[in-house]
């Protein structure tokens, strides 16, 4: 079998359909068994890094073409400055969830909307905005604020699969809201083009507007189902506590606005919201001991890994879907099931909702974008707002089952069956809906921020 091939380092397209000698009989059973070979791992539960790699090496050996292409792909996979971020946004996180910054966080929204009827709800998803903007990871959200919020609100009354499905809706913000090394994964996916900086901007109204409507639907239900609410502590206690969370919150500020204001690079303002953060829980909350030191490295380190794993075999995953023209062929099969914008951004929606409750989010962003983003563009859409729409979609899927990570993990604090809270979900569903899309077809939802900068 022959092939022509090159040994640069950036993904591009090496072969094109009409070079195979088999002609598209061969391209056809090429893309067969990437995409099988792929489907097969993830359904005898294979780590979906190693999946992807061994689907990707599948397909190389298929067409011919060297193994070392193969693995020059996976290096310069990794082989991006901006991924350097990464690592230190997620131990910033974890430093911040370990020295006691969610707790202080609680408290503040408490005392701020803690008064509403059923305030504890919205407590719950005001918590989770602003935690979501410092540890930028929604089952990191939903693990810290939940151990804390779920057992609170079920000792005041409150149904426990409502505690639970609220904890596990709002964590999404953590997803939108800057710093989120999940717009970092997008900006790669997307070809290195994106302002990471321009991605931040733009979650913030996109992960407000959606905290907004998950606020609404909590009150409502609570007022539905006669929840109490708590008594105003006054306006002596709101300052203290947020005086008390101003020094957590702050390290959001730093990472996003050293980026904006040119300052740090996206990498360097990581590193110092890391270095920060470690002295914010060691020195002014005093919540970060040896232990909880540790715990945090250890985690930071297997999260990392993990990350970077999966970001190097989707680079080789992602040349292959390119190999075979799957962008241009998605392009030409959505217009030709119809030509009209709203339809084929509808069908794209869809088709993220179902791959979001299938599979993990990371692998998702490096999988979907250069799938995907071909289409919108060719709709006219500029990829800053995509990237929000992805973000969403694959966020609600990370509260839905079969491989829901959020909701397994609020079920399991709240000690409630997955059967049970799916069945009273789908009020906060549609406030998530509702965002989405805003969002979709509001192009102001999520540019209006990046255009006032620029």
């Amino acid at each position: 079998k022959t092939s022509r091939h090159s040994t640069d380092i950036h993904p591009r397209p090496v072969i094109l359909p009409a070079d195979f000698p088999q002609g598209r009989g061969a391209e056809r059973m090429g893309l067969a068994l990437l995409l099988g070979v792929f489907a097969g791992g993830v359904i005898i539960g294979l780590p979906v890094a190693f999946t992807l790699g061994i689907a990707a090496l599948a397909a190389f050996w298929y067409e011919g073409l060297p193994l070392l292409i193969a693995f020059q792909r996976i290096i310069s996979g990794v082989n991006v400055f901006s991924l350097l971020a990464i690592p230190f946004f997620i131990f910033a996180g974890e430093l911040m969830f370990h020295g006691g910054i969610a707790m202080r966080l609680v408290q503040f929204a408490s005392a701020a909307v803690g008064s509403i009827r059923g305030g504890l709800g919205v407590v719950n998803v005001l918590s989770s905005m602003l935690f979501g903007g410092i540890s930028g990871s929604a089952v990191a959200d939903t693990s810290a604020l939940g151990s804390i919020l779920i057992p609170v609100m079920k000792d005041k009354g409150y149904d426990d699969d409502y505690s639970v499905n609220v904890t596990v809706t709002s964590s999404i913000a953590g997803i939108l809201i800057p710093p989120s090394h999940n717009m970092i994964l997008y900006a790669v996916a997307a070809g290195g083009g994106i302002s990471i900086s321009q991605l931040f901007l733009a979650g913030v109204v996109p992960g407000v507007l959606m905290c907004l409507c998950l606020a609404g639907a909590a009150y409502l239900i609570a007022v539905k189902r006669g929840y109490p609410a708590e008594k105003f502590p006054g306006w002596q206690s709101l300052a203290l506590t947020f005086a008390a969370a101003l020094p957590g919150l702050f390290t959001a500020v730093i990472i996003v606005g050293g980026v904006l204001s040119g300052i740090f690079t996206v990498t360097e303002s990581g590193a110092f919201g890391a270095i920060y953060a470690a002295l914010v829980t060691l020195i002014v909350y005093r919540g970060l001991n040896w232990e909880n030191f540790k715990l945090a490295v250890v985690r930071a380190v297997r999260t990392t890994s993990m990350v970077m794993i999966l970001v190097a075999c989707a680079a080789a995953f992602a040349y292959m879907l390119t190999f075979y023209q799957v962008p241009s062929q998605m392009i030409s099969f959505m217009t030709g099931i119809s030509e009209n914008p709203i339809a084929i951004l509808l069908m794209i929606n869809a088709m993220l909702l179902v791959l979001g409750m299938i599979m993990d989010m990371a692998a998702l962003i490096l999988i979907c974008t250069p799938i995907f983003l071909p289409v919108v563009k060719s709709l006219g859409m500029d990829p800053i707002q995509f990237g929000m729409i992805l973000m969403m979609n694959l966020g609600l899927g990370l509260c839905t089952p079969p491989v829901g990570a959020c909701l397994f993990v609020g079920c399991a604090i709240g000690k409630v069956p997955i059967e049970r809270a799916v069945l009273t979900i789908w009020p906060v569903y549609i406030a998530i809906l509702i965002a989405l899309v805003l969002t979709t077809f509001v192009p102001a939802v999520s540019l209006t921020l990046p255009s006032m900068v620029n």
